[in-house]
């Protein structure tokens, strides 16, 4: 995987939500997409309407996708304070940093929604260590 696009309600709320969190826009065709270079892969963020049309299918929907995007920190300190920046930017915490047990390891994590609603996790797994660049490999 090289790039994950989000759908948003209001691009430059987005923009504020993501620049809260101290995430860099990298490059920018202004009113219509931001790309965010995060440790190996992008991150893009698209007018939803926009985004929908491109992909062929009906803009509704709201609730659970299916689907959370995970960023995963080097202790459980950095996730409370990764959820805390969230909440500072404007997010909601969904569910409190906790204790957790992922197949054998033992974690701790959270999970914020951004403005849009897209759910993000916060983890410290020692499954999945971090290189020095920050990027995640199977442990």
């Amino acid at each position: 995987m090289s790039l994950i696009t989000l759908g948003v309600g209001d691009l430059a709320r987005a923009r504020r939500f993501y620049e809260g969190l101290g995430w860099r826009v990298g490059l920018a065709v202004e009113g219509e997409v931001l790309f965010f270079q995060l440790n190996g892969l992008v991150l893009s963020l698209y007018a939803r309407a926009a985004l929908a049309e491109d992909a062929g299918v009906a803009e509704a929907g709201s609730g659970f996708a299916g689907i959370t995007l995970a960023h995963n920190v080097r202790s459980a300190p950095e996730v409370d304070a990764v959820l805390g920046e969230a909440e500072r930017a404007g997010g909601r915490i969904v569910r409190p940093a906790r204790r957790a047990e992922w197949g054998g390891y033992s974690g701790y994590s959270g999970y914020f929604a951004d403005p849009d609603g897209h759910l993000w996790e916060v983890a410290h797994n020692p499954g999945f260590p971090l290189d020095a660049e920050g990027n995640t490999s199977l442990g």
